[in-house]
């Protein structure tokens, strides 16, 4: 089965195959089913094509793939323009929401651990 261009597993329950595609979850795949009138463990070769389709066109009404990931591109976007501190925090490529810089933020210089012994410190600029 195919929605918003992911092709879904035939042998998996909906419930767990739903929440494959970008935006939507567990909670949003369950409501989806529970509007479709389909019992969640159910599995894609089961359907028939009118449920299928009830499927495809009830996922549709909800922001996922291609259009979510580019209203979130856009939304950063606009806060790097308008200079705020999210913005520069995404520019940056620093923790937006909060979160320890000193220890925890280690995936853009990589996952190098320094000592910071001896007085000397040898950490490089980003």
């Amino acid at each position: 089965m195919r929605i918003a261009g992911i092709t879904l597993p035939d042998d998996k329950q909906l419930a767990y195959t739903l929440p494959l595609i970008y935006g939507i979850g567990r909670v949003r795949a369950c409501e989806i089913l529970t509007k479709a009138g389909i019992a969640f463990d159910r599995t894609g070769k089961d359907l028939s094509v009118e449920e299928e389709q009830n499927i495809r066109s009830i996922a549709g009404s909800y922001l996922i793939e291609g259009e979510l990931r580019r209203e979130i591109g856009q939304n950063i976007r606009r806060l790097k323009e308008i200079r705020c501190v999210r913005g520069l925090r995404h520019e940056r490529r620093m923790p937006v929401r909060g979160g320890r810089t000193r220890t925890n933020s280690r995936t853009v210089r990589g996952n190098v651990r320094r000592t910071m012994g001896s007085g000397k410190r040898t950490l490089e600029k980003t």
